[in-house]
């Protein structure tokens, strides 16, 4: 196990194997146990897969305000994470929230990052410029993004939305949920994506510097290919795309073995 403080927040973050450094950053409603089926993989491949429970999430600190949530925030975790591991560069992949926090860290600060590896969500213009499906599939997160409403709405009929977006360990993630972490999870929406996201510019990024990968899954009901596949407008360094057919928008826990697979070959052909 390893600690960080950066910022003042304490996150907790599994530490398992030796080598190349791989961090990964879980999203919503997740925390570290998304990546439990992956990990064993990596470091049997060489990796010192570092794991960590992201701000507000799991065994870390729940800060309360909704500006504590603010991406610069997040970074800086990541970044306290890797000078805690002792880490001047890592592979990062990310999945849901923990795929736009690795996008953020990436073109933020380049000389951390050998690869990023992005699982479902794809580079943040190319996301804001989904277009009229993006938004629709997006609905659901005006009632996140409303404080009261959002919790109340996740909550109903005993967190059955979990089931039915599809998460194949909804009664433990509930459970995180109901335990006290259900909040702090919709902060992430409410401090970094506003409610006219979709119909506002995009914002205009830097291009990405450092190789990276694309993997998004053709039962993603929340998350359109496009806003994957048009991320290849943006990586100066390479874009590698990877469709994964029938399997939802959890396929890191629906498919362990191919997800650590293709992070294995990636890292081995970029890093």
């Amino acid at each position: 196990m390893l600690e960080s403080r950066a910022g003042g927040v304490r996150l907790v973050s599994d530490d398992v194997g030796a080598g190349s450094p791989v961090v990964l950053l879980h999203g919503w409603p997740d925390t570290a146990r998304l990546w439990r089926g992956v990990v064993p993989g990596l470091a049997r491949a060489g990796h010192r897969v570092i794991a960590p429970d992201l701000r507000g999430c799991g065994r870390s600190d729940r800060p309360d305000a909704v500006a504590d949530y603010a991406m610069h925030h997040l970074v800086g975790d990541v970044l306290g994470v890797l000078d805690a591991a002792g880490v001047e560069r890592a592979h990062v992949v990310g999945h849901d929230w923990g795929a736009a926090l690795a996008w953020a860290v990436a073109l933020t600060h380049p000389e951390r990052v050998r690869t990023l590896s992005a699982l479902a969500v794809g580079h943040p213009t190319a996301f804001r410029s989904g277009g009229l499906a993006q938004m629709l599939a997006s609905l659901y997160v005006q009632a996140f993004l409303v404080e009261g409403v959002g919790e109340a709405f996740v909550a109903m009929e005993d967190y059955a939305l979990l089931t039915r977006m599809g998460h194949p360990d909804a009664a433990a993630v509930a459970a995180g949920l109901a335990a006290g972490q259900l909040r702090a999870h919709l902060n992430w929406y409410r401090a970094n994506l506003p409610a006219d996201a979709f119909v506002s510019a995009p914002p205009r990024l830097a291009p990405l510097a450092v190789p990276a990968l694309g993997i998004w899954a053709s039962g993603d009901r929340g998350l359109t290919e496009e806003q994957m596949m048009g991320s290849a407008r943006y990586c100066a360094a390479g874009f590698t795309y990877v469709r994964l057919e029938g399997l939802g928008h959890w396929f890191v826990l629906e498919a362990p073995q191919v997800v650590t697979k293709v992070l294995v070959d990636f890292v081995a052909d970029e890093g």
